[in-house]
């Protein structure tokens, strides 16, 4: 069986809406299919890879109009999130054989947006991209207040970031909400998923600082607030 079909069967099992089921397939496929030449992902399979799919499509209720992700990688949650919600979507990923496979991706499923092959530290700096942006994601592992200094100057005023976490704990909770409010947001809402999983949502309610973000690599280095 092939990578589509393994994936369609896994997504239907899964209930993902139907008409989502074979470009969500497809983009599966694709990813699974160049990950030998790109090292996309660490997944191998469609069974390792389908999961992914769906907890992308989790946050795409909270997504509102242009989305932009940072440290897009194999296209997570970007290109689901583009699927499902039809908004463009720009994708920052620093690996050029990454952004690549990223504009491919769009150009074969038809999908509105770009790719910039950028640091985030460098494309929150850019005229064109700075505060342009409805919505943000990114799923790094860097803590929270990282994530939200590389998103916020890129959302504009009203927009939202949109972070994946897993467990946190009070102090890292409580440094988001500070860095937010340096980065020109509100934490405004956490909503809990299965396990330990949710969702927080940063709402940016005015122009962030132009020192933010930092240079490459503080960020993740010096978190703000911790």
């Amino acid at each position: 069986m092939t990578y589509r079909a393994e994936l369609e069967d896994l997504l239907i099992a899964a209930q993902i809406e139907e008409r989502f089921i074979a470009p969500l397939a497809q983009y599966g496929a694709l990813v699974l299919e160049s990950n030998r030449q790109f090292n996309l992902t660490g997944a191998k399979s469609a069974a390792e890879f389908a999961p992914h799919l769906v907890d992308s499509l989790t946050i795409a209720p909270y997504v509102e109009g242009s989305l932009v992700d940072v440290g897009s990688g194999a296209g997570l949650p970007a290109i689901p999130i583009a699927i499902a919600t039809g908004i463009p979507v720009t994708m920052i990923e620093t690996t050029l054989k990454k952004a690549r496979f990223l504009s491919g991706v769009l150009d074969e499923l038809e999908l509105q947006g770009g790719v910039v092959a950028e640091r985030a530290e460098v494309a929150g700096h850019e005229p064109r991209l700075r505060e342009q942006f409805r919505s943000g994601t990114a799923r790094a592992v860097a803590t929270a207040p990282t994530v939200a200094e590389l998103l916020l100057p890129l959302i504009a005023p009203g927009g939202v970031a949109v972070l994946q976490r897993g467990i946190i704990d009070p102090h890292e909770r409580a440094a988001l909400a500070d860095a937010a409010l340096v980065l020109g947001g509100v934490l405004e809402e956490e909503i809990s998923l299965d396990g330990d999983r949710r969702i927080m949502l940063v709402r940016k309610t005015s122009a962030t600082q132009g020192r933010f973000p930092r240079r490459t690599g503080v960020p993740e280095k010096r978190p703000l607030c911790m």
